[in-house]
């Protein structure tokens, strides 16, 4: 059997991929479409890890003078017999990322994105020895390569210096390629410096991409459509392709029969509903695509041992603050639409398709949510399934990862709420402590109704009970001088949470159960017969506990109800 080739962890040059023996799930036919559809400027918004740089290097590879026609043998674009004869190899290329342009202050910043042109001008040094360039030509390209951005008016014709350069020299038009242009403003954003920010890359950008003669065509991509009027002023011919437009998108992101096929050529095809479940879930168009970096890192997980368990992998690659901030600043009306969407529902919501970060900072509530709502969108943490006939747009979590984003942020902000009445938490610790099931029921009762709950929907019962776990368990856990277990084994099941006092030898046993339409006693009673019947408290007597103090919670929406018993 023929030994299977790496997945691309965290692969974005596509030459690497295809020579030094990485799977590549065949995306070329954007370069078809691309040259079809294109305007002068083109500006593709994905959320992050949808397999946006990895395209523009594509694209780089294909286009660049030089390319290396090997490197596509099989692949889609191939069969286009007469584009590529007319445009592979053909142009000069000028390729950039801004992912890197950042800074606490706007002159690291700024010297930040000088050094990513003076890199991209050192790949074309030979044009210093160019018989096709005079000395105040050479010496302008010399001061480029060498990084000297010390008057901000260089800086802002850098681009357009050296397009025209490389159109001088070889004769024809240049391509450009900028991936992540939005990264040094979200930095400036958060770091203070945004105006500043916002006036060099529109300096840039304008010089660069607006009636300039030696340009071909730009792709740009980034997370999220900065209004026009802030970076692309008086751009002509300027394409925007976001995830609601159809044109170019099952190009970022797996379809279902690619994610089928990448788990059956590594022997793992029966997993295919719980990666769907899990990460599968986003409409870009028409399309349903899962998020490739999700994919790509659990089948690696997966063709080690089949039966590895589903984990958050597109959580950890950024920041998640944004979906805090809405949480944090949420209205009562706001906190009832998480809700909705938590238990599987959609919410109906106008968004904004032109973003400035200002937006933000806008003193009216109403404008504020509309460009947050508006901002989980187009990141990714809401997906759109249709818009009603008033306009609105239906948003939904996509997937499971993302459901448990939305939940981990709810216990972050349910925490600090908790813990800013340190009397009543330490109270509900001593009644749990006591045996004191009225109080806990009580207390729990006046945390949860500052909180967001779970309805009666589509969410797995399960999952129901994993949320309401995971705020008691950040309850108990808090209390530093005890020992909070989740999940433990003990007697011939797992119980949900158990608490041992080592400094008064006592213990408790926690079973969390959803009490489905309500039914409280119902749900409570199950509770205490799984832990009587799978003898839960085994754990506690052998490790010498005398008072063991046994908890059936039951839960629905804002309510819960406890059932009490002592060992």
């Amino acid at each position: 059997m023929a030994e299977l080739v790496k997945l691309p962890i965290g692969e974005e040059f596509f030459s690497n991929i295809r020579t030094k023996g990485f799977y590549y799930v065949d995306k070329t036919r954007f370069i078809a479409e691309l040259l079809r559809t294109r305007g002068s400027v083109n500006l593709f918004t994905r959320p992050r890890r949808f397999g946006k740089s990895l395209n523009l290097d594509m694209l780089k590879s294909f286009f660049e003078t030089g390319a290396d026609i090997s490197l596509f043998d099989g692949l889609d674009i191939m069969k286009e017999a007469e584009l590529c004869e007319q445009h592979m190899g053909k142009y000069p290329v000028i390729s950039i990322s801004l992912k890197d342009v950042e800074g606490t202050d706007f002159q690291t910043a700024y010297d930040s994105l000088g050094m990513v042109l003076s890199e991209e001008a050192g790949r074309y040094d030979f044009l210093l020895e160019s018989d096709k360039l005079n000395m105040p030509e050479k010496e302008s390209f010399r001061q480029l390569m060498n990084g000297d951005f010390s008057k901000s008016a260089f800086l802002q014709g850098s681009l357009k210096l050296l397009t025209r350069t490389l159109c001088k020299h070889y004769g024809r038009s240049v391509i450009v390629l900028i991936d992540e242009y939005d990264v040094p403003l979200d930095k400036a954003y958060q770091n203070h410096y945004y105006p500043q920010m916002v006036q060099l890359i529109r300096a840039l950008f304008s010089q660069a991409l607006k009636t300039n003669k030696n340009l071909e065509f730009a792709v740009i991509t980034g997370c999220l459509r900065i209004a026009r009027e802030s970076i692309f002023t008086g751009l002509n011919n300027f394409k925007v392709r976001t995830i609601s437009d159809v044109e170019c998108a099952e190009y970022f992101g797996f379809t279902d029969a690619e994610v089928r096929t990448m788990l059956e050529y590594y022997g793992v095809g029966e997993r295919f509903d719980d990666v769907k479940e899990w990460y599968d879930g986003y409409h870009f168009g028409f399309v349903d695509v899962y998020c490739p970096w999700d994919v790509i890192n659990q089948c690696d997980k997966l063709r080690v041992w089949a039966e590895a368990p589903m984990e958050a992998h597109w959580e950890n690659s950024s920041s998640n603050a944004i979906v805090e901030d809405i949480i944090s600043t949420a209205s009562e009306t706001t906190k009832s639409q998480i809700e909705a969407l938590i238990s599987g529902d959609a919410v109906e919501k106008a968004l904004i398709p032109e973003l400035t970060y200002r937006d933000f900072e806008n003193e009216d509530d109403d404008t504020r949510q509309a460009y947050l709502w508006s901002v989980l969108f187009a990141t990714g943490y809401l997906t759109d399934i249709g818009r009603p006939a008033n306009g609105l747009h239906k948003l939904v979590i996509p997937n499971r990862e993302v459901l448990e984003i939305f939940k981990k942020r709810i216990l972050v902000w349910f925490k600090k709420k908790v813990f800013g009445n340190v009397k009543k938490w330490k109270n509900f610790c001593e009644a749990i402590n006591n045996g004191d099931a009225d109080t806990v029921q009580t207390i729990f009762n006046d945390f949860m109704e500052d909180s967001i709950s779970i309805r009666d929907t589509f969410v797995k019962k399960e999952m129901k009970e994993n949320f309401y776990h995971g705020i008691l368990l950040g309850l108990l856990k808090a209390e530093g001088s005890w020992i909070v277990k989740s999940n433990v084994e003990s007697g011939i099941g797992y119980t949900d949470i158990v608490i041992i006092v080592p400094s008064k030898n006592i213990g408790s046993i926690i079973e969390v159960k959803y009490a489905e339409s309500g039914a409280f006693d119902l749900a409570c009673g199950e509770a205490m017969k799984q832990i009587e019947d799978a003898g839960y408290e085994s754990v506690l007597m052998q490790e010498g506990v005398q008072t063991i103090h046994k908890y059936g919670i039951a839960c629905y929406k804002k309510n819960c109800k406890i059932s009490y018993n002592k060992v």
